[in-house]
């Protein structure tokens, strides 16, 4: 049996299989499995085989397979927009670590920029590195990051900004900037585009290269948005899982959806705005009939010269409706101070707060911590945990209880994430809350939208 070689060794293998004896070359990682060898390939894939199918291992002289890609100066090109990218880091700025396998973020901005030369066609490009993180850190102080940059690239000249991001929280993030910038009836000076990938970019079905080219093209081509129907602020990722086209979605209507795949992110309670093609390096843009036709009937907004931020210190809990939802939690967490609290509610939007039966005194229980709550004025309010649908708590008995004892969010179309974002906006900004959860303020509450 061949000696196996250190992690991080780089290797030529002389493997048997079914089609033959092949060759590869990459670098040694903790095996998949017992008795196994896994290489990370120079494509960025890993490959396992079992020790008795190799014949050979010869180990190589390290160096770096990581691109060689150099940032060199952007030349201005007359007549194009400027867009400035805010890169904030996610798999869209992340390679691979060799020594690992793991995937790193650590994507320099000035390298994103280099490494896709088509931007330079498309717009004047500029690139502001406000952090390296994946998207899970990312918390309401990082929002307000993102804000006042972006209006700094307004205030600077850009027509455009990209925010580059992790995809875990990006709808989160896309919403939260949506309210800021058009929660008050106004809308930003230029277009604002969110953009992540589900595939680093070194990888061989990475994402990142066409939905970076998209949310650029959208950001210096776009439409001049109204803010009204979601467009304040969108969101650009694959549209389905297959190249050449990237969907342009509300910021404030869309959300994650699966883990790994690559249009991962889908409209909820509405459509998309429309599409970025490319075609053999061409890019070009087509709207939706609904958004059309909102472009060329809705309402004017005026330009938001200063946008609201988000108050760090604001503490919201979240609960999920269910069997495993008990009074003694929601007490608990009253005691840590919390301005409001968001329930998923099952279907329509309902809690487990009635016994019929006396056999769950739980249920009673629970209804009497969140009159408590009430009482206290702490807010409730329910989303929907099914996401697609309408929270509609007139439908059944119990959903009027709940209205009755004061329970928030009835009517509400709105993703659950974009909904708890909400709440924060709202608490931050001084709006009363039951004022904010029936209205909408930026597309995420458009009755021509639900399904």
């Amino acid at each position: 049996m061949v000696e196996v070689p250190s992690v991080g060794q780089r290797v030529k293998l002389e493997v048997k299989t079914h089609n033959g004896t092949t060759t590869i070359e990459g670098v040694a990682l903790h095996p998949a499995s017992k008795q196994h060898l896994t290489v990370k390939l120079v494509n960025g894939y890993n490959a396992s085989y079992p020790l008795d199918q190799i014949n050979t291992i010869e180990t190589l002289p390290t160096q770096s397979v990581e691109s060689k890609t150099s940032a060199e100066e952007v030349v201005v090109a007359d007549g194009l927009p400027r867009v400035r990218i805010l890169h904030t880091g996610g798999t869209i700025a992340s390679k691979v670590d060799y020594t690992t396998g793991a995937v790193v973020a650590r994507f320099e901005p000035e390298e994103m920029v280099a490494s896709l030369p088509e931007l330079a066609s498309i717009a004047n490009i500029e690139a502001v590195k406000l952090g390296n993180m994946f998207s899970d850190d990312i918390r309401p102080q990082h929002w307000n990051s993102m804000i006042q940059a972006s209006k700094q690239a307004f205030d600077d000249g850009c027509d455009g900004v990209v925010i580059t991001h992790g995809t875990d929280t990006l709808h989160m993030s896309s919403a939260a900037l949506s309210f800021a910038w058009c929660g008050k009836g106004e809308v930003p000076p230029g277009r604002i585009a969110f953009v992540g990938s589900q595939r680093s970019s070194d990888r061989g079905s990475s994402d990142a290269a066409e939905n970076l080219l998209s949310a650029v093209y959208w950001a210096a081509h776009g439409p001049q948005t109204g803010g009204d129907i979601g467009d304040g602020v969108v969101l650009v990722m694959h549209s389905t899982n297959n190249d050449g086209e990237c969907a342009i979605y509300p910021g404030v209507g869309v959300r994650k959806l699966h883990s790994s795949r690559r249009d991962a992110f889908q409209p909820v309670n509405c459509e998309a705005l429309g599409h970025v093609t490319i075609d053999n390096g061409e890019l070009s843009y087509t709207s939706t009939e609904s958004y059309d036709v909102y472009l060329k009937n809705g309402t004017e907004r005026q330009i938001c010269e200063r946008p609201t931020t988000y108050e760090t210190s604001t503490r919201i809990a979240q609960f999920v409706a269910g069997p495993w939802l008990h009074s003694e939690e929601i007490e608990a967490i009253v005691q840590t101070g919390v301005q409001a609290i968001v329930i998923q509610g099952t279907g329509l939007g309902h809690l487990p707060i009635e016994d019929p039966g006396k056999d769950a005194p739980e249920n009673t229980k629970v209804w009497r911590a969140l009159t408590r709550c009430i009482n206290r004025e702490i807010p409730i309010v329910v989303t929907n945990q099914c996401i697609h649908g309408p929270v509609d708590m007139n439908v059944y008995s119990k959903g009027r209880k709940q209205m009755e004892m004061g329970i928030l969010g009835h009517g509400s179309i709105a993703a659950p994430d974009t909904v708890i974002v909400k709440v924060h906006w709202a608490l931050s900004n001084d709006m009363k809350l039951r004022d904010a959860i029936g209205a909408n303020l930026c597309g995420e509450g458009n009755n021509t939208l639900r399904t």
